[in-house]
């Protein structure tokens, strides 16, 4: 008796697909923050039941894109560049320091050299560059060997609520690239050992984040 092959695995499932559609209408602005997602139309606009779309709405409020309230729905979370300002500060504080400790322990670079190649492999995908963006500097903290900075580091990072925002920072590819050529110098110092270098680009790395938020707002 001939035995089947196994069938292969679907790439995604309807929920995922109807996840990254919706996700992407909120992050390019087409679902503009604040405004009501009716599961109805939703559904009827991604030829789905309303079962996917309420899923991949559960997801997205999970990461900070969606807001789900009682008795009136979800909407588009009502994002400002000014809400990310606080916890910028507070990468700030964590980050330089976690380079310095890096530098001087001399830590592997690997994890931030991939971060750095993916991030430039993914230019101009501002979701995926997102991602890289974010492996790279807990990447970083991870070096200094320190679990408490860590910790701090991934709570900071937790929710993807900073998406919308980093996508109106990196406007263009040039933006994108000038974003992976600093993580370029962060790491290189570490690699160097040379921990005042290190602190000092990690320091202005964040500084100029700071300053593109304030342009946005």
């Amino acid at each position: 008796m001939s035995v089947d092959s196994p069938r292969p695995l679907p790439i995604a499932s309807v929920v995922d697909q109807v996840y990254v559609a919706i996700r992407e209408r909120i992050i390019s602005g087409e679902l503009t923050r604040g405004s009501r997602l009716h599961q109805e139309d939703l559904a009827a606009e991604l030829g789905v039941s309303r079962t996917p779309v309420r899923e991949a709405l559960r997801r997205l409020a999970a990461e900070g894109l969606v807001q789900m309230h009682t008795n009136r729905g979800a909407r588009v979370a009502d994002i400002q560049a000014a809400d990310m300002r606080a916890p910028t500060e507070a990468r700030m504080v964590i980050e330089p320091g976690a380079a310095r400790i890096a530098a001087q322990r001399g830590a592997s670079v690997e994890r931030m050299r991939a971060a750095i190649a993916t991030h430039r492999a993914l230019i101009p995908d501002v979701q995926h560059s997102f991602d890289a963006n974010r492996e790279f500097h807990l990447a970083l903290v991870e070096a200094s060997g320190n679990a408490f900075l860590m910790q701090f580091a991934e709570m900071l990072w937790v929710s993807r609520i900073g998406e919308p925002i980093y996508a109106r920072q990196v406007a263009t590819p040039e933006d994108m690239h000038l974003d992976a050529d600093e993580h370029e110098q962060i790491m290189l110092a570490v690699e160097a050992r040379d921990a005042r270098r290190a602190e000092t680009l990690a320091r202005r790395h964040l500084q100029h984040a700071i300053k593109r938020l304030l342009a946005a707002i």
